[in-house]
């Protein structure tokens, strides 16, 4: 079964480039904004949109996606919500592939069979659950693919070739290659290193490899992007959305453009990577 992801990246080796991919928290700095930037990122370029599901005990996050999710849930933001906001996008775009990224707590609370169809029917295309480790598939990864939604693994600069495999076997959609160890937002990916990275992971898979962690300039998404099938940037993105509110976290009239102007800029990093390779 083909999903929305597996299209656009078909779409995107035929013009030879790779995917910019925007992580932003569902919620952030309430739920009617959230929605608005969400909308405004394809027009901004982003290929591939990743919105996390707020949670009170976010371990792989950094201070400011923490920081995000605590503004979301303050809000009023509940997994239910973020697949209304999901739906709200998919009345205007019908193309852009949506990933939902978190930790499985909320989802099991939601009950597991119930937030697949749920989300499925909302028109979530794939799911990347930090804490789920291969060896708990059974829990949510096969019937999410049985649900028919990617199941998008994490392989870092610790996974070796020994467990690579493991981690590959039920992935699909593609694969996220965290390229510093650490939490988000904490340092600068090198993207030597993550060219040898992804070159390894390929070995293994004929899935696109997305790299993230580390990405904040247009320069950094340009350089990762000549080396791998997508650059994936979030903290950068939170950074900016945070800087446009009000001393009480309150979203102004700035919120929406900060955000899509930053993805704007780091959409053309990417995109250069083209003419770069060429």
């Amino acid at each position: 079964m083909t999903t929305r992801i597996d299209t656009r990246f078909a779409e995107l080796k035929k013009q030879g480039r790779s995917a910019f991919v925007t992580f932003l928290m569902a919620g952030d700095p309430d739920p009617t904004t959230s929605l608005d930037i969400i909308k405004a990122l394809p027009k901004a370029g982003a290929d591939i949109i990743e919105i996390g599901m707020p949670f009170t005990d976010p371990m792989a996050d950094g201070p400011s996606i923490q920081a995000a999710g605590l503004r979301a849930l303050k809000a009023g933001m509940t997994l239910k919500k973020t697949l209304e906001m999901v739906h709200g996008f998919r009345k205007d775009d019908n193309a852009t592939p949506l990933v939902l990224m978190g930790y499985y707590n909320p989802i099991y609370i939601y009950g597991v069979d119930k937030f697949l169809a749920d989300a499925k029917s909302a028109g979530v295309d794939g799911l990347i659950i930090v804490d789920l480790p291969p060896e708990e598939d059974t829990e949510l990864c096969l019937p999410a693919m049985k649900a028919g939604l990617n199941f998008i693994r994490l392989a870092t600069p610790t996974t070796d070739d020994k467990r690579l495999p493991a981690v590959l076997a039920n992935t699909s959609g593609f694969v996220y290659y965290v390229s510093i160890t650490g939490i988000t937002g904490s340092a600068s990916a090198d993207a030597r290193v993550v060219g040898e990275a992804v070159t390894r992971i390929k070995r293994h898979t004929e899935l696109p490899v997305c790299v993230g962690f580390g990405i904040r300039t247009p320069e950094a998404a340009r350089s990762i992007a000549e080396h791998a099938n997508g650059a994936v940037v979030g903290t950068a993105l939170v950074d900016a959305l945070r800087g446009s509110l009000d001393a009480d976290d309150r979203a102004t009239a700035k919120t929406v453009g900060a955000v899509a102007d930053l993805a704007a800029s780091l959409a053309q990093g990417v995109r250069g990577a083209i003419q770069a390779a060429e």
